[in-house]
C-alpha cells in the first residue's frame, strides 16, 4: 500500500510539473521572462504631497503678482506630474503660460503630456515653441523626436534624436532612442550605427547592456539576472526595472512578439515611477498594440 502511494504521489508531482512547464512555455516563449525580478510599486512620496499641500494653501490664500503664481503653477504641476495626476500638471502648466508665456519648461511638459495622448500636432507647437525660447533644451530634442516617432515620423525624429545625441554619446538610453526611430526607416543601416555608438558606451554604466542586448551581443536571460548588481535601494531598483522593462518591451515589438512586450511594459507601469520618459509611454505602447491586434501589423 505505501509503495503504490508514493508511485502515486511521484505521478502525481511530474504531472504538476509538466504543467506548470507547459504553461510557462505557453505564456511567456520557451522561458522568456523566466527570472524576473519585481518591485515594490513605490508609494506617492509624502514630501511631494506635503509640497502641494502648501502650494494649494499659498496660491489660494496669498496675493502674488503674474510671475510669482505662473512659477508656483509650473511648480505644483511638475510636483502633480511627478505622481501621476497628469490632467492637474497639464491644467496648470496652461495656466502658468497664460500669465508668462515665455516658460520653455512648461511648454515643454504640456508637449510631453500632448504625446502621451496622442495629440501629436499639438505636441510639436508645444516642443516647437520650447526650443524657440530655449534652442539649448536638450530634452526638448529629445520628446520632440519621440513625438514625430510616435505620430508616424520618424525621418523627422531622426534629426531630433541625433542632435540629442550628439549632447551626450556617453549615455546608452540616447543610442537606444536613435536606434529605435533609425530602424523605422532603414533597419540594416540602424544596427551598423548602433554598433559603432556602442563603442563609445562606458561599460560600468548598467543600461549599456541594453544596447547589447539589441545587437544580439548578451541574452536576454543574461540581463534579466544582472538587473539587481549596484542597487542600493528600492528606489534605484524601481527606477532600473522602470527603464528596463520598457526596453524589453520595444525589444520584443521589434521581434513580433506583442504577448511578451505587453507584459514587459505592464511591468515598467507597474514600478510607479511616473516622470519617466519609460513610464510615460509604456502605456502608449499598450494601446498600440492593442490597436495592432485588432486591426493587424501597422508599424
Amino acid at each position: 500500500m505505501m509503495q503504490c502511494y508514493r508511485t502515486l504521489l511521484m505521478l502525481t508531482l511530474l504531472l504538476l510539473t509538466a504543467a506548470c512547464t507547459s504553461i510557462n512555455s505557453h505564456q511567456y516563449g520557451n522561458g522568456q521572462m523566466g527570472n524576473l525580478v519585481l518591485v515594490e510599486p513605490l508609494p506617492a512620496n509624502m514630501r511631494s504631497q506635503m509640497a502641494l499641500a502648501r502650494y494649494n494653501q499659498i496660491l489660494g490664500q496669498v496675493e502674488l503678482n503674474d510671475s510669482q503664481r505662473a512659477d508656483l503653477l509650473y511648480q505644483r504641476g511638475t510636483l502633480y506630474d511627478s505622481v501621476g495626476l497628469s490632467g492637474l500638471a497639464q491644467f496648470d502648466f496652461s495656466m502658468a503660460l497664460k500669465l508668462k508665456p515665455d516658460m520653455a519648461e512648461a511648454y515643454n511638459y504640456l508637449g510631453i503630456q500632448h504625446t502621451q495622448n496622442r495629440e501629436f500636432i499639438r505636441a510639436y507647437e508645444s516642443f516647437d515653441a520650447t526650443l524657440e525660447i530655449d534652442p539649448d533644451h536638450d530634452y526638448a530634442y529629445l520628446n520632440r523626436g519621440i513625438a514625430l516617432y510616435y505620430g508616424g515620423r520618424p525621418e523627422l525624429a531622426i534629426d531630433d534624436l541625433h542632435q540629442y545625441h550628439k549632447k551626450d554619446e556617453q549615455d546608452p538610453y540616447r543610442v537606444l532612442w536613435t536606434f529605435i526611430a533609425e530602424s523605422e526607416v532603414d533597419y540594416e543601416q540602424a544596427r551598423r550605427n548602433l554598433a559603432d555608438s556602442r563603442a563609445q558606451l562606458p561599460q560600468e554604466n548598467w543600461a549599456t547592456q541594453l544596447v547589447d542586448l539589441y545587437l544580439g551581443n548578451i541574452s536576454e536571460r543574461k540581463l534579466l539576472s544582472g538587473l539587481l548588481v549596484g542597487v542600493e535601494n528600492q528606489r534605484e531598483l524601481a527606477n532600473r526595472l522602470c527603464e528596463a522593462y520598457f526596453y524589453l518591451g520595444k525589444y520584443h515589438v521589434a521581434r513580433g512578439e506583442t504577448a511578451v512586450a505587453s507584459n514587459y511594459f505592464k511591468l515598467s507601469l507597474s514600478t510607479n515611477v511616473f516622470e519617466f520618459v519609460e513610464h510615460r509611454y509604456a502605456r502608449l505602447e499598450l494601446e498600440l498594440i492593442r490597436e495592432d491586434v485588432l486591426a493587424g501589423p501597422r508599424r
